[in-house]
């Protein structure tokens, strides 16, 4: 185990901030110093921010606090419940928005028939045309440019 730089029970008082009273995740927070409380502890963390909605693949895994393996991970799990906290606009962050980037947002967009099939008449440059950029000048790999 590696000596760690907070106590754990901030990572719970951080979830438990984000949700608006009485509706807190982690109910009861442990100052046991007994190892496997404190793993619980990091477990209902890393549970809570997956309800939450970070990623499951943005979530460190215990032992990366705990044994101090992939601080990375964990400053990515930080992050990532920023961003998510940040996108929720609740009321329940009360820090600095610009500290965390903003997710981006589904926004659907409905097209009537008569719009779907005004889009299959128009020729789209993906399909090709003959103005523009050619490779006509070009000379091979490896060749000097000419300057003339």
């Amino acid at each position: 185990m590696v000596s760690l730089p907070f106590p754990l029970q901030v990572l719970c008082k951080l979830i438990n901030s984000l949700y608006p009273p009485g509706q807190e995740p982690i109910a009861k927070i442990s100052e046991s110093k007994m190892a496997f409380k404190q793993m619980e502890q990091i477990s209902q963390f890393l549970k809570a921010a997956e309800t939450y909605g970070v990623r499951t693949t943005d979530i460190f895994q215990t032992v990366d606090l705990w044994e101090g393996k992939d601080m990375a991970a964990v400053q990515r799990t930080l992050m990532a419940l920023g961003s998510v906290a940040v996108t929720k606009d609740d009321g329940c962050y009360r820090g600095e928005p610009s500290w965390f980037h903003r997710k981006a947002q589904q926004n659907r967009r409905g097209f009537s028939e008569e719009q779907l099939r005004q889009g299959q008449n128009v020729i789209g440059l993906q399909m090709g045309s003959n103005k523009g950029a050619s490779q006509a000048g070009m000379t091979g790999y490896g060749m000097p440019r000419q300057i003339l």
